[in-house]
């Protein structure tokens, strides 16, 4: 009985992890090792030299060269790499003359270097074996600085985390515009990638809400650049995956913050009204502020789970409601408001719902303070460490769907090739492609609104994990191979691919420039190697293939 009722648990807090962690850039990938807890690698041969002209480096910060154990580890549990150096910088000078240092070596050299913000890569990519692991969050400068004036602005350290930022420019009555579901992420790490959640249908993702940025290049140069200074390589490291360089300062808007969150749920038992009124949503000029949805397969006691956080407008009905056996489908909306603008937000809220086709009686709503919102995921994570159930395995896949084959999708993945959503959630909600800048790095399906879908799975710790989590790895891949043969126009959000046929494959018209970026500004392919796109020395000359 104790074993069941702390499985209980565990499904029933996972499931509230509602996030699209968004990964730091970079880390080496060792084909050999498939298994969640490998064995660290050993150093390269050659360290002994490499420590000796490291250690005569003039730095603010520190290398170290003996606890470099805490690197090799991250979110996905996949992997496990030892670097040979862990450098903490305390100014952007430190992270310039290492890069140069490395650049001076040539061709022949193999070393590498990696940014590492807060290690949520899912595939190894914020380690480095045998190379440079930068922790990011070691960098202070510049210090975060808020600007209210007419288009308001915060300057911040690329190592920054965005709760931090939200927390300091709270204090000026703003905040961002655009987030993740998880805000103990660096800046660096979410705008290598994209940064998205609920607010991106109308906002964009974080990349495309960025005025300025400052980047040290493969060659150790520091370059300011923004859409208007130094634009390619500004584009190209908005959702580059750190392969252009590593950002070391970032100017993000931000807007008039709201004080309150009003927090809603509706359950949908039929797939295609589900993705109806969503689409409905974001095209709306007045709609709700967050708009994302998830999958729930089987659940018992669906209702009586959110009861900590949600209370049923209709408690009757909704206590005779079961989702035992079924297939249904969370729609879940914020809508951000004042005290003051209580009355006015109420009746907007419930204009707008009685626009849409939900299964009557399943409203379930709470309202939280801004912060407590966006910090949710914040607050399960806790409780999960409390459980041990933090640090397992996170053998994550996240699409983003066109939204003219997603019924194709649902029809053949949600109950067929997935069957079970206990030990993670499958989120799904559409974006309007015109909110996403497409001279950025970051590469979307085609058509005018496309869907994210994130099966967040984690691994249970138990004596079967292993087999577990090859079950997993085996899931998403039928998943995958499902999406290229049906010719669904799918594209990996936090990508990974084996080879570099693949990543042409996944860039598609947008390889030459991105191949031609690397040659600019990373010549010799020294950053970011756990991306597996390029390999050291040999930037150049892929460009011929």
């Amino acid at each position: 009985m104790g074993s069941c009722k702390h499985i209980r648990q565990y499904e029933k807090v996972v499931f509230r992890v509602f996030f699209v962690l968004l990964l730091t850039s970079a880390g080496n990938i060792n084909q050999c090792s498939y298994l969640p807890h490998a064995t660290p690698s050993l150093k390269t041969s050659n360290s002994p030299d490499i420590t000796s002209s490291l250690m005569k480096l003039r730095i603010h910060g520190h290398f170290d060269f003996d606890n470099t154990s805490y690197v090799a580890s991250d979110f996905g549990k996949r992997y496990h790499f030892l670097p040979i150096a862990i450098l903490s910088p305390k100014r952007v000078t430190d992270i310039s003359s290492t890069i140069k240092h490395v650049y001076a070596m040539g061709s022949n050299s193999a070393l590498t270097i990696t940014a590492r913000g807060h290690g949520h890569s899912l595939q190894g990519q914020s380690q480095n074996e045998g190379g440079i692991v930068i922790t990011m969050e070691s960098l202070k400068e510049p210090k975060m600085n808020v600007h209210t004036e007419e288009s308001p602005y915060v300057d911040v350290s690329g190592g920054e985390l965005w709760i931090n930022i939200l927390h300091e420019t709270l204090k000026h009555g703003l905040a961002p515009k655009s987030w993740t579901d998880y805000l103990h992420l660096t800046v660096g790490g979410t705008l290598s990638n994209a940064g998205i959640s609920g607010q991106a249908f109308r906002h964009g993702p974080q990349i495309n809400n960025v005025y300025q940025l400052e980047i040290v290049t493969g060659k150790g140069d520091v370059i300011q650049c923004s859409e208007k200074e130094n634009a390619d390589l500004f584009y190209g490291v908005l959702g580059g995956l750190g392969q252009f360089g590593i950002i070391t300062r970032a100017r993000i808007a931000l807007e008039p913050a709201p004080k309150r969150v009003k927090w809603i749920r509706v359950l949908y038992s039929d797939f295609h009204i589900f993705t109806k009124d969503q689409e409905q949503l974001i095209a709306l000029e007045y709609s709700f502020d967050y708009i994302e949805g998830f999958v729930i397969m089987n659940r018992t006691r669906l209702v009586d789970s959110w009861r900590s956080t949600f209370s049923p407008k209709d408690p009757l009905h909704a206590s005779q409601f079961r989702s035992e056996g079924k297939i249904l489908y969370c729609l879940e909306l914020a809508m951000y408001f004042n005290p003051e603008d209580m009355n006015v937000m109420n009746q907007r809220t419930e204009y707008i719902l009685a626009k849409l086709k939900f299964v009557s009686h399943t409203i379930f709503q709470s309202e939280v303070s801004y912060v407590d919102f966006l910090n949710r995921v914040h607050l399960s994570e806790i409780k999960l460490r409390d459980k041990g159930l933090w640090d397992v395995p996170h053998p994550w896949l996240n699409l983003l769907v066109p939204k003219n084959n997603i019924h194709i999708f649902g029809k053949e993945v949600f109950g067929r090739i997935v069957t079970d959503t206990s030990n993670g959630p499958i989120l799904i909600y559409p974006v309007n492609q015109s909110t996403w800048n497409d001279r950025t790095s970051l590469v979307t399906p085609e058509g005018d609104v496309f869907y994210l879908v994130a099966f967040l799975t984690s691994v249970m710790p138990s004596s079967t994990s292993s087999s577990k989590h090859d079950e997993i790895l085996v899931r998403n891949k039928r998943i995958i191979n499902f999406c290229n043969i049906a010719k669904l126009g799918v594209k990996q959000y936090l990508p990974h691919y084996d080879d570099q046929k693949e990543w042409r494959a996944h860039y598609g018209p947008k390889w030459d420039a991105f191949s031609q970026r690397k040659n600019a500004y990373d010549p010799l392919a020294i950053l970011a190697p756990g991306q597996k796109i390029f390999h050291r020395g040999r930037a150049t000359s892929w460009l011929s293939e």
